[in-house]
């Protein structure tokens, strides 16, 4: 008896040292928005540097969205990493995340602090691409097509079931589409330019990344998505050329944010600061990330597009990451383009 009273004991006694260690270490809830392999090796990378254990779900922009909306009474995530920054920014009107300031903020690019006071600290930019499209050359040529340049091109007859995108109320990169046709052209010009691509479309992804690996496998011929997506698919050596469209084109501010009433808050903030060190930033590179990183002592791999070279919109992010304007839009496409036959 007192042999199993002892050995009670000590087990008792390693399961309280046990949990007291992994009080220590903590624990973080993430959520993440940008692509598989990135948001794990963020997480993995994370744990290595502070012994912090993480929890890493990964969904697109629209869909965290919607989670962290619909779980605002008793919020599970802390911290929202990566994706398109118009619905970080309605969290942070819908007072779904909390104001941090970091001390790592004086080594970011002037946009990615001008993303945070615009939402009153509640996010910040991480990452920034432009939006473009990407084709499969040898579709295009088993198909007889013309390579296409404009946006306008994607409209032609000719193109009809060789496009995907990925629906805007799911996707980021999508709803990120939707708002540069209203920008570029003009409200009513740009939904007419909306039904027209629909007449095109051949699949409506979840993913906004998804467009691009389908035309990277010929799955599609078309893939329209943020450009950093379309390179990474021609550094794994598909058969994938990326255009910047001759018209002009919208961009992301890929955000970071925490959630508010997040339960691990010291640890939330933790992982905030080390995300916008160059360190943490670097990690993109291992698996051909190509956005342009905020911290402005970041490496940028020479493959990435060149945003100066790309003719940029003046992006109201602002207004379209509103809430009201965010759920206008994405009612008017469901009820305009989306019930349009094809």
């Amino acid at each position: 008896m007192r042999n199993y009273t002892l050995a009670a004991s000590v087990l008792a006694l390693a399961t309280g040292l046990s949990a007291t260690s992994a009080m220590a270490a903590g624990k973080l809830n993430l959520y993440c928005s940008a692509q598989e392999d990135w948001c794990q090796l963020m997480a993995r990378s994370f744990e290595e540097a502070t012994g912090i254990d993480v929890d890493m779900t990964r969904k697109s922009s629209g869909e965290t969205f919607a989670q962290i909306k619909a779980e605002e009474v008793n919020p599970k995530g802390d911290v929202w990493w990566g994706g398109t920054g118009d619905p970080h920014l309605q969290a942070a009107e819908e007072d779904l995340t909390e104001p941090y300031v970091s001390a790592m903020r004086d080594q970011l690019h002037d946009w990615a602090i001008k993303q945070a006071t615009s939402a009153g600290d509640k996010t910040i930019g991480i990452y920034s691409g432009a939006l473009g499209f990407g084709y499969n050359t040898k579709l295009l040529a088993d198909n007889n097509l013309p390579a296409p340049t404009c946006w306008e091109d994607l409209t032609k007859p000719e193109f009809k079931g060789h496009v995907q995108m990925a629906n805007p109320n799911s996707s980021g990169t999508a709803y990120t589409t939707l708002a540069t046709m209203v920008q570029l052209f003009g409200e009513e010009k740009g939904f007419d330019y909306m039904k027209r691509l629909h007449a095109n479309i051949n699949q409506y992804t979840k993913s906004g990344s998804a467009p691009i690996k389908a035309a990277g496998t010929g799955e599609t011929t078309v893939g329209i998505v943020f450009m950093h997506d379309s390179v990474a698919q021609t550094v794994a050596g598909f058969p994938v050329v990326t255009v910047a469209p001759c018209e002009g084109t919208g961009y992301e501010i890929g955000s970071m944010s925490i959630i508010k009433g997040a339960r691990n808050m010291d640890e939330a903030k933790q992982f905030y600061d080390w995300a916008l060190s160059a360190e943490a930033q670097n990690l993109a590179l291992q698996v051909n990330a190509f956005q342009v990183a905020s911290n402005k002592a970041a490496t940028s791999s020479d493959k990435a597009p060149n945003m100066d070279l790309i003719k940029l919109i003046d992006y109201d992010f602002k207004l379209y990451g509103s809430s009201d304007e965010r759920k206008r839009l994405l009612e008017k496409w469901d009820n305009e383009v989306s019930t349009l036959p094809q």
